[in-house]
């Protein structure tokens, strides 16, 4: 399949054309996100395990019911565990999705994943530290932390690995995208050994926290958490927004982006600290939460294709969305339990991911 470099009328950016020009089907697709987006987030709010008389409450809220009948338990509900869930769910999924498919651009690899870079291995190392050995020598250093201990050493070592893979693949200020990937890897192995030898000295208590924390969550979302994973995740995806036109470029190859004017290296440095600090805060505030990173904006790719100018925006729509109906299904599925919610991402996300492997199969087999 060729593809055809061509310039935008509007501001010159360069944009990569398999069959045609999919712009008018990807502002469908992007009106349509919306919606979806609005759907889930109005579904999360009006239905849970708790019956909850959300319309009276919004009523309220805008003068037009008195309030007579609506108990104190209902406006806490709301105010102080649906509404920070649902914000935080649709930032999780909006950064996780994103950070894929800045992954994929920079990578020139539709298979490529946030956590191929290491950084969801460190972020995972820095929580397990805190929960296994925060009781110890550990423990006066993490006082001033309080509740937000693992969050934070999560986010720590998230930022601790993305510096040393920059380190590693940077030389005389260039970096180089191969060797920043096999780097990610040996760091996130041995990052996933460290974590393996804490997991092992770990009791029983801390080993059910654990298995807890792996497997995701928006459960603890709460107002303070909130404010602090959006004070890096918002401007996380501001700047994923001035990546589209290198990332274009990039489709085509380092020599041919410099050709077009695109100043390659610091698109590299901005997609690395866009993925870094996104997925980092996202795994500090919930967990692993597997598959949304490859999922959505490989599936985006085969509805609008690759320009990166809609593919971005998509994706965190998309990613957004996906995540609230997995974590409808996770928080209702087992009433009055909660089930982890990278179960019900893993559930969904693994067949759909053997299903796009055994396309590809099919197409290179034609």
């Amino acid at each position: 399949m060729l593809q055809i470099v061509s310039a935008s009328r509007l501001k010159g950016d360069v944009v990569t054309a398999g069959e045609g020009d999919r712009a008018g089907r990807a502002r469908v697709v992007l009106g349509c996100l919306v919606l979806g987006l609005l759907s889930a987030a109005f579904f999360s709010l009006f239905f849970g395990a708790f019956d909850a008389p959300v319309w009276r409450i919004v009523l309220f809220y805008a003068g037009l019911d008195d309030g007579q009948g609506i108990r104190a338990a209902d406006f806490l509900v709301l105010e102080s565990i649906r509404f920070p869930r649902v914000i935080m769910g649709v930032m999780i999924g909006a950064s996780l999705a994103i950070s894929g498919a800045v992954m994929q651009g920079l990578f020139r690899n539709p298979l490529a994943d946030p956590g191929i870079v290491g950084v969801s291995s460190g972020a995972s190392l820095g929580a397990v530290t805190v929960i296994v050995l925060g009781n110890t020598a550990l423990a006066p250093y993490l006082a001033f932390a309080g509740m937000y201990a693992v969050s934070l050493a999560a986010f720590c070592g998230g930022l601790v690995s993305t510096f040393l893979l920059y380190r590693i693949a940077t030389r005389n200020r260039l970096t180089s995208v191969a060797t920043m990937l096999l780097a990610g890897i040996a760091l996130g192995a041995f990052a996933m050994a460290i974590t393996g030898v804490l997991i092992y000295i770990a009791n029983d208590t801390q080993l059910r926290e654990l298995s807890f924390w792996g497997l995701g969550s928006l459960a603890g979302a709460t107002w303070g958490k909130l404010q602090a994973a959006a004070l890096i995740i918002v401007p996380a995806l501001a700047a994923s927004l001035c990546l589209p036109r290198g990332l274009n470029a990039l489709a085509f190859g380092e020599a041919a982006a410099r050709h077009m004017g695109i100043s390659v290296q610091m698109v590299k440095n901005i997609a690395i600290v866009v993925v870094a600090a996104a997925t980092g805060a996202s795994v500090a505030v919930s967990g692993g939460i597997g598959f949304v990173g490859i999922v959505v904006p490989h599936l985006l790719r085969l509805w609008i294709g690759p320009d990166h100018r809609y593919l971005i925006p998509a994706s965190g729509l998309l990613g957004a969305s996906f995540l609230l109906l997995a974590d409808n299904i996770s928080r209702t599925i087992v009433t009055p339990a909660e089930l982890p919610i990278g179960i019900v991402t893993a559930a969904i996300g693994a067949p759909f991911f053997l299903w796009i492997l055994l396309r590809r199969r099919g197409l290179l087999d034609m």
